[in-house]
């Protein structure tokens, strides 16, 4: 028992849920450097997500198919509206753009290597386009970003498709960083930059103002080309209605929306907590905008930021997409924030899971970094192995879940297969809250 002191009891210290240890440390940061904070990856507050959403099994209404003898297909073809050679993929799950530069050359080789072996594509990113990449690469897909780092017509021709980068999930309205220390020589020849000095690319295209500007320039990337690749329009999660409408309007094959739990290489963390909307939010917009155009299936919808799993993409498949895009989770395929660097993470003042300073270069498992004794530790012919693993295992739970809602095709999968355990996430993703038959903001209520 305390020792009775004769003083009043004291009030128990008490935290703020304002002022949190997490928010105060920031605070004494920014007093003691006078320099934001900049990091990698994606929003890290909790959102709703995927996991809020569960699959209505079959039962006495619907019947399941056999998983051993009964097909479910997962084949998706992008690109069909205007392109001659329209991209077949075996599988609905595509890499995103990630630069060279933002990772290492074994990286994207890496990346071109597990996409090729599991049917799939893979992206660019900002810088140009790397020979490994290329060589790896069945399909490759050019990213044209406000930068024009690395660009040029040749690359173009060589392309399998491009993705005309508006915005990322990350940072909608902003544009890219790569600091001196990820300047290698190779990048500064790529990108016509001095060696070693911190570069910040453009928020915006500095040719074009707007979607009548978008339209001409997706025509003058048409007549380059050859009218052969299909030309995809990628924007962050801001005005998922508006902006698909616009791109679709501009002449776009397929539309590429990144929620806010997509990464980035490096940006301002208040950037990337701050600015944009969840991925589950944006999906039935755009749907809803290119059924409105009677363009729903005719342009192809991506949908990206913070997929993890089959699960996360059957259900975004169910909502309406025709693909999904991985980022962050195509890196720790690789091996990024591996638990076997973990002294080398303490080392850097991090812990393995955690790490995402990945503009400083010193990545220990290789991946984002230009240090040559660092990026020689990853092995992209055995990364490689491992993001096709990765890459069949979310096949065969996506074809899992669409089995057991009686699907032969993943693209049969539809909103009527999903239930909502939140309010926020029925409200967003537009599917019933469990139990019941309403979710908020549902037509008819009158409010």
């Amino acid at each position: 028992m305390a020792k009775d002191n004769g003083h009043a009891p004291q009030t128990p210290p008490r935290f703020s849920a304002t002022f949190t240890p997490d928010v105060n440390a920031e605070i004494r940061r920014a007093a003691a450097t006078g320099i934001y904070d900049i990091r990698g990856g994606g929003a890290k507050r909790r959102v709703p997500h995927f996991d809020d959403l569960v699959f209505l099994g079959a039962s006495m209404s619907r019947y399941p198919l056999e998983g051993y003898r009964e097909r479910c297909d997962t084949s998706v073809v992008l690109g069909t509206r205007f392109a001659k050679k329209p991209i077949e993929l075996k599988i609905p799950i595509t890499i995103a753009g990630m630069s060279f530069g933002a990772l290492s050359a074994q990286a994207k080789e890496a990346l071109g290597r597990g996409a090729s072996a599991a049917g799939t594509s893979t992206t660019t990113g900002d810088g140009g386009m790397t020979k490994e990449e290329r060589g790896e690469s069945k399909t490759l897909v050019y990213q044209y970003l406000p930068s024009r780092y690395g660009m040029n017509p040749d690359d173009l021709r060589k392309a399998d498709a491009i993705e005309v980068v508006v915005g990322q999930g990350a940072k909608p309205g902003g544009g890219g960083m790569l600091l001196g220390q990820k300047i290698s020589d190779r990048v500064a020849e790529m990108r016509t930059l001095p060696k070693g000095i911190d570069q910040r690319s453009a928020c915006r295209h500095p040719d074009w103002t707007g979607p009548d500007d978008l339209e001409i320039k997706i025509l003058e990337l048409r007549e380059i080309t050859g009218w052969e690749k299909p030309i995809y329009v990628k924007v962050g999660a801001a005005r998922p209605y508006f902006d698909t409408t616009l791109a679709v309007k501009a002449g776009a094959d397929v539309v590429v929306i990144d929620g806010m739990q997509g990464g980035t290489a490096a940006t301002q963390d208040v950037f990337i907590e701050h600015v944009g909307i969840p991925t589950l939010a944006c999906i039935r917009e755009a749907v809803h905008a290119l059924q409105d155009l009677g363009m729903h299936r005719e342009v192809q919808l991506i949908v990206s930021g913070g997929i993890r799993s089959g699960a996360d993409a059957a259900k975004a498949l169910a909502l309406g997409a025709d693909a999904v895009s991985i980022g962050t989770a195509a890196m720790i395929a690789l091996g990024d924030n591996d638990p076997k660097w973990e002294a080398e993470y303490q080392k850097l003042g991090s812990t393995a899971g955690a790490y995402d300073d990945w503009h400083e270069g010193r990545d220990p498992a290789g991946i984002s970094t230009q240090d040559p004794e660092l990026s020689k530790r990853l092995d992209p012919v055995e990364a490689g192995r491992r993001l096709r693993n990765y890459l069949k295992v979310m096949t065969l739970e996506v074809q899992t879940l669409a089995r057991a809602c009686g699907k032969n095709h993943v693209h049969n999968l539809e909103p009527e297969d999903l239930a909502a355990l939140t309010m926020e996430a029925a409200a967003m993703a537009k599917v019933p809250l469990a139990g019941t038959a309403w979710y908020p903001g549902m037509p008819g209520q009158g409010f």
